[in-house]
């Protein structure tokens, strides 16, 4: 993925078998390389604890605790966040 210019580092709460992770993830490549952002993928079914805490919500993209969007990618309202963090 892009280089990480900006210091930022993206979450994505993803399964390997949700159609809907992968559309996201997917969404997300060129605005993540726009911005210089890094994207970390993390597996909600290998971790009890986001499991229980994002579960019924996947995918989740949160940068730190802060949630951005859930189940299909806000491209405006991550874009905007993004380029306030610039």
């Amino acid at each position: 993925m892009a280089t990480n210019e900006s210091g930022v580092t993206l979450t994505v709460l993803s399964r390997s078998y949700c159609h809907l992770c992968h559309d996201l993830e997917e969404a997300l490549a060129p605005i993540a390389a726009e911005f210089g952002v890094s994207v970390e993928v993390l597996d909600v079914d290998a971790d009890d604890a986001l499991e229980e805490k994002w579960g019924e919500l996947v995918p989740v993209l949160l940068h730190g605790e802060t949630e951005l969007c859930h189940y299909f990618l806000d491209a405006p309202k991550v874009r905007d966040y993004l380029s306030q963090k610039g």
